[in-house]
Order: structure tokens, then C-alpha cells, then sequence
């Protein structure tokens, strides 16, 4: 009879750790989610779950390393996928001390813990394709990509906190013998994405505005003036003041992005712990797309030109941006079989659905 195979996985209360643990417990793992205590309810991703009989949570937090050592000890699991993180690369420019203590240190905890206390345990990082910061390579056709062979230079505290943890993945792993990968993640979203990352904040406006605009002024028409770039106005206003809603503020929508879906980047996660050999792989589509892209899809199903309800505001630029990212997931492709199956379009009109259903 084959053994049960156990599995931590931090941050599971974000994206990525939610779908890893559907993936997980479809495959007959005893998963144990680590989340980190917060006084507001951050469980929504993971309701689902939680009357699994082989699911459970525990409470972690990656900067204290007792906590760590003695978790580590207490399972000595199988498999240790962690996806906890200060994910939010403008939040590291305004909390650059925090985002390194969690996303570097804190992953020295994990591996200290694992060397010491389960030296079999197999170990995920995730990494980020904004270690890359400007740099990429040009293949044969002068088509700029980024692979794990590309000299890395982060733009953010984000990007250096993650450089830092990923070249402590290759050092245990070649100095001490730990079974231990980075995944290098692209871009990727889902329904299931934070509110402060643009693709979302983007959707969930959408769902938000038609919402309001099929209500009573439906029928009214809508328009522009030009003396409130900010707003849209459905019919004119009137003594009890206009009918108006905002419009949707971004930052530099000509950032290109590689984009994939997180159900597809999680399998990912979990082949790279079931090969024969650790490594670092890229994980991308190997395709690039702009914020403009993401508009004129999202608005384009609802027949609206994104020109009419976007106010570029200088607020959201970051203070060092990163303008082009796209990966080449060959090496992943060839070693584990793993391929995209979701296409950004797909992805755009999933986004879109779940933000119009939601409000």
C-alpha cells in the first residue's frame, strides 16, 4: 500500500496556495495549509476545503524561526511548497525592511529548518520572473525572452528579497544535498487574484460599473464631460447633483507582461518537486501581452473602448518600473512535460465572468 504523502504549504490562503491544495488533495495528499494570523477573515479561497478530512490549517509566520524549526519537526512532510510572500511589488518600495524579512529571511528559516529537522522533505520555492528587472536575451528572430540563463538585475525591493531567496535554494542544494527547486513565475492571475494587482483591479471595476449603469439609468445614455475627465455621467445631472461613476485609474499601461493562469503554474509547482533530479525552472507562456491588451479584451466584451473609462494616473507608476517580461518555458517543456493550457484570452473572459457574477 502506498504511503500518504503529507504537504505543507505556506500562503495558503492566497491564489496560488488555495489552487496547489485543490491540486493536492485531488492526488490524495494530507495537506496542512500554513497561514499567517491576521485579526479580518482570510479565508475565503480556502472555505471550500476546510471539511476535508485531509486538510488542516496551522498558524505560521515565516519570520520566526522557532515557530519554523518546530512545524518542520512536527511533520517532517514529504513536500514543503512555499508560496507565502510580500507579493505586491509597489507595497515593497513603501515596506522594503518587511518584504525582505518575509521573503528572504524567511526562507532561510524554512531551508535551516528542513536541513536540520527532514533533510528528505522535497522543497518549492517560488521565485519571480522580477528578478529578470530590464534584462532579457533576443533568440534568433531578435524577440526579446528571459530563461533561466538570463543575468538577473531586480527592480524593487520585491525582486532583490526574491533574488536573495532563490540563490539560498541553489546553495542548500548544492552544498547540503536538499531536494530543493525555484519555480521562476511569470505572470500569472485568476479569479481567485488579489484586488490590488492591476488584472483584477481591472475586472472587478468592470463588474462593479455595469452593475451600477444596468440599474436605473440604463436607459438614459452615457456621457463624457469634458470638465470631469475623471467621471462618467449617465444622463444629465440635476439639481440633487449628477449621476456619476469614477473612472478606472491605472498606472503605465504599456508595461508588457507574459501572462498565464495559476491553475496551470501550480501544476507546475508540483512536478518540479516529482522529478528525479532538483532544479530551477522558468514557468511562462512563453507569449507577452500589455496592460492595453488586458483593456481591450476585458472592455471589448462588453463593446466598450477602454479609452473612455481609463484615467492614467502618475500615482501608480512605480518609482523603478520593469517594461517587458516574457518567458521561455523550454527547459520545463522538455524536462517535465509541463505546457500552459490556458490561453490569456481565456483568461481575460474568466476574469471578466467572475468579476460580473460576484457584485
Amino acid at each position: 500500500m502506498t504511503k500518504q504523502k503529507t504537504a505543507l504549504v505556506s500562503g495558503i490562503t492566497g491564489q496560488d496556495g488555495s489552487y496547489l491544495a485543490e491540486l493536492l488533495l485531488e492526488k490524495g495528499y494530507k495537506v496542512v495549509g500554513l497561514y499567517r494570523r491576521s485579526s479580518t477573515n482570510t479565508q475565503s479561497r480556502i472555505l471550500s476545503l476546510q471539511n476535508n478530512p485531509n486538510f488542516s490549517l496551522e498558524e505560521f509566520d515565516l519570520t520566526d524561526s522557532s515557530g519554523c524549526f518546530s512545524l518542520v519537526n512536527k511533520y517532517k512532510p514529504d513536500e514543503f511548497y512555499n508560496l507565502a510572500a510580500q507579493s505586491h511589488v509597489g507595497t515593497s518600495f513603501e515596506q522594503p525592511v518587511s518584504t525582505f524579512e518575509m521573503d528572504g529571511l524567511g526562507v532561510l528559516h524554512i531551508l535551516e529548518s528542513i536541513r536540520q529537522c527532514s533533510p528528505k522533505t522535497r522543497f518549492y520555492q517560488a521565485s519571480t520572473s522580477e528578478m529578470f528587472g530590464f534584462n532579457y536575451d533576443k533568440d534568433l528572430n531578435g524577440n526579446p525572452y528571459q530563461d533561466e540563463k538570463t543575468t538577473m538585475l531586480p527592480q524593487s525591493p520585491y525582486g532583490v528579497a526574491k533574488l536573495a531567496a532563490h540563490n539560498l535554494v541553489r546553495i542548500y542544494r548544492s552544498a547540503y544535498g536538499i531536494f530543493a527547486c525555484s519555480g521562476i513565475l511569470f505572470n500569472h492571475e485568476s479569479p481567485r487574484r488579489g484586488e490590488k494587482f492591476v488584472t483584477r483591479k481591472i475586472t472587478k471595476w468592470l463588474g462593479e460599473f455595469n452593475k451600477w449603469g444596468d440599474q436605473e439609468f440604463a436607459t438614459i445614455g452615457r456621457f463624457f464631460d469634458p470638465d470631469e475627465s475623471d467621471t462618467i455621467y449617465y444622463g444629465k445631472p440635476t439639481s440633487r447633483g449628477p449621476i456619476a461613476f469614477p473612472k478606472l485609474r491605472l498606472g503605465n499601461i504599456k508595461a508588457y507582461r507574459d501572462w498565464g493562469h495559476a491553475k496551470d503554474y501550480v501544476r507546475a509547482m508540483w512536478m518540479m518537486l516529482q522529478a528525479k533530479e532538483a532544479d530551477d525552472f522558468v514557468v511562462a507562456t512563453g507569449e507577452t501581452h500589455s496592460v492595453e491588451d488586458f483593456l481591450k479584451i476585458a472592455f471589448g466584451k462588453f463593446d466598450l473602448d477602454y479609452k473612455d473609462f481609463v484615467v492614467i494616473d502618475p500615482q501608480f507608476y512605480r518609482p523603478a518600473e520593469v517594461d517587458y517580461l516574457r518567458g521561455y518555458p523550454t527547459k520545463a517543456t522538455m524536462q517535465l512535460g509541463w505546457k500552459p493550457e490556458i490561453s490569456f484570452e481565456q483568461l481575460v473572459e474568466e476574469m471578466v465572468f467572475h468579476d460580473q457574477t460576484l457584485v
